[in-house]
């Protein structure tokens, strides 16, 4: 017994150490190692190679649902959300809670239409197949498939039951529905019509009508949960559906991570998370679930590299991009998540990695006082793993808006890794980056850092001021080895509002003379991503005319640092409406739009369910005030 408590007195003050360093020390404090663990349970669709498999955390077991076109002999393994091409499948996604207790969407493939929703609580779960058409020519097929994630236990089939005996216990799903007519048996699946209702539960009692009912009553749970956002709740209702369908598991971390999309962890063989993209989910998560909040940006910011800086990506087998950063947007987050949450634990979590960053950007892409987009030299460096380092669009491709045409024929600085181009969108963001970092410092009682986070965004506003052309009424990227304004405005020229740069009388111009010019910003469908008098405007071509949620998003925020309500408005409005549009025509939330249709599936650079398109929905909510901002 003696033995016993000194053990735990010893942990204890272990554990009073620890947190008393923990904002100095590469440390993961208790609290997110418990978030991690809660996260990470029940059933939910885990797996990232498809929506129709339900997975059982921390078990591990999973239910497949394949589809079987009896004609040709194909059979559907895998399905994913927004997928191109003949013959591939098509999927309305209806609804997803963020905790996997209702799901719903819809699935059309070969010519079989389904309707396949579930509900679940802890280690129970049901579900309700419904045929959307006759569905003669195929089948379903309902597999257990492997034990995922190397997790112990035992699968077996029989009587359409699955039987997991598992560590924890045994679990049985049972099943009903129209049994197929299969040419060959298989020990290894259940098979029934798809043209017929077919139900599993893990409740041997409950018949048809009774999961029917149950899941109803789901359903109806998960939209009343909508209500409470007013006018708003169908930007929120779009915005919560993609964030919560391309939440995945991802087990070498074992942790909860909302990817970009189900299609591009497959580009990168199991998941990717991007730095920009990933620290707008969490910010979007914080509305109305803190813990993913808090996961998306923790983990996000833990990626950072041994140069110092959060990379462009992370991705699975240890693959980071080693020589560029991307927008610093991740102090801004993580402030705002605190504003609404206000638990100290996430700041010390993520405080000395973001601080580290900062430091890093002066460091690393300063030219005379102004800041320019780079590609830093690593090794070891693998040609096959990233052709584009050290390069003019390796650089361009650190800020995120990879073929933008500012950064078209700007010398590439080979000893400075730099672009030569003073960038104003990088230096607004930065000096946005030192201001909330600086007051997380404050909240932590970190006076000196705290002093130099406030003295370096000062400098960088000064010298963000030096590139305003009183001639055009706007800022101006200035190219370093001519010393003359670039001619290119795109979004970014307005950024400078989120450093609060400008004069009231500046906005203003900024406002009258380029935002609400119909031969630059304003139309039907707005921001494009380039002026549409630019001659590059036409190309249409990703960065290069297409709307993007993440850059109305940043102008946005920075309206409300000013008197300039209307444009706040008319901007929340017009980005509502053009998510809107392709989310009840089409059920896509893009990862980019059409400037003159609103379209998304009209260029092949687009996936067409993408979770920052979500932002032109959290825009509203903030607008409407869903949002603490203060």
């Amino acid at each position: 017994m003696k033995t016993t408590v000194c053990t735990i007195l010893f942990a204890l003050a272990c554990f009073s150490c620890s947190t008393q360093k923990r904002a100095e020390a590469d440390y993961t404090g208790i609290e997110y190692i418990q978030l991690k663990s809660e996260l990470a349970r029940g059933w939910n669709t885990w797996n990232t190679q498809s929506v129709l498999s339900h997975v059982l955390l921390p078990e591990g077991i999973a239910v497949d649902f394949m589809l079987k076109d009896k004609k040709t002999r194909e059979v559907l393994e895998k399905a994913l959300i927004g997928k191109r091409g003949e013959n591939v499948e098509s999927i309305r996604p209806l609804a997803h809670a963020y905790d996997g207790s209702y799901t719903d969407l819809e699935i059309s493939w070969h010519g079989l239409e389904l309707r396949i929703q579930s509900c679940a609580s802890k280690k129970d779960i049901s579900f309700l197949l419904t045929p959307l058409d006759e569905n003669r020519g195929g089948d379903v097929l309902i597999c257990p498939g492997q034990k995922w994630w190397d997790r112990d236990g035992q699968i077996a089939i029989s009587e359409n039951q699955i039987m997991f005996d598992l560590p924890s216990g045994k679990i049985h799903l049972y099943a009903e529905g129209q049994a197929a007519g299969l040419e060959e048996s298989s020990s290894s699946y259940m098979a029934f019509s798809a043209g017929s209702e077919i139900a599993l539960s893990t409740d041997k009692n409950l018949s048809i009508s009774k999961i029917k009912e149950k899941i109803g009553l789901s359903k109806v749970e998960f939209e009343q949960k909508e209500l409470k956002y007013g006018e708003s709740q169908e930007a929120h209702y779009v915005m919560q559906n993609v964030l919560a369908w391309d939440m995945i598991y991802e087990p070498q971390g074992e942790r909860v991570l909302t990817t970009v999309s189900r299609i591009w962890n497959g580009y990168r063989g199991g998941f990717v998370i991007f730095c920009w993209d990933n620290y707008f989910a969490a910010y979007m998560h914080s509305v109305d679930n803190k813990q993913l909040a808090y996961a998306n940006a923790i983990e996000m910011t833990n990626a950072i590299t041994a140069s110092g800086f959060v990379p462009n990506l992370s991705a699975s087998k240890g693959i980071k991009s080693s020589d560029r950063s991307q927008p610093p947007v991740g102090s801004m987050v993580v402030r705002e998540i605190y504003r609404q949450h206000q638990e100290k634990w996430f700041l010390e979590e993520v405080f000395q990695k973001l601080l580290t960053w900062n430091r890093w950007w002066p460091r690393n892409r300063d030219t005379d006082g102004f800041l320019c987009w780079g590609s830093s030299p690593f090794e070891p460096y693998l040609r096959n793993l990233d052709r584009n380092a050290f390069t003019r669009y390796g650089a361009a491709l650190e800020s995120g808006l990879d073929n933008s045409p500012m950064y078209d024929n700007i010398p590439f600085d080979t000893v400075r890794h730099q672009l030569k181009l003073a960038d104003v969108g990088l230096m607004s963001l930065y000096v946005m980056d030192c201001e909330s970092l600086s007051e997380i410092a404050g909240v932590l009682g970190k006076v000196e850092i705290e002093k130099e986070l406030s003295i370096r965004a000062d400098k960088y506003r000064e010298n963000l001021n030096k590139l305003w052309d009183d001639r055009r009424g706007i800022y101006l990227n200035k190219r370093l080895d001519t010393n003359e304004f670039s001619d290119k405005i795109t979004p970014t020229n307005f950024y400078p509002l989120l450093a609060r740069a400008p004069s009231q009388s500046q906005a203003e111009r900024m406002i009258e003379e380029h935002f609400y010019n119909p031969d630059e910003f304003w139309g039907n469908n707005i921001l494009p991503s380039i002026a549409f008098n630019d001659p590059d405007y036409s190309n249409d071509d990703y960065w290069r005319g297409r709307i993007w949620a993440p850059m109305n998003f940043l102008v946005y925020l920075g309206l409300r640092s000013y008197n300039l309500e209307k444009a706040q408005r008319d901007l929340a409005e017009k980005s509502k409406d053009l998510l809107l549009n392709q989310w009840q025509e089409k059920g896509y939330v893009c990862e980019n739009y059409n400037a003159e249709t609103g379209e998304c599936d009209d260029v092949r650079r687009c996936d067409l369910f993408y979770h920052w398109g979500g932002l032109l929905g959290f825009i509203s909510l903030i607008e409407e005030g869903y949002v603490k901002t203060d």
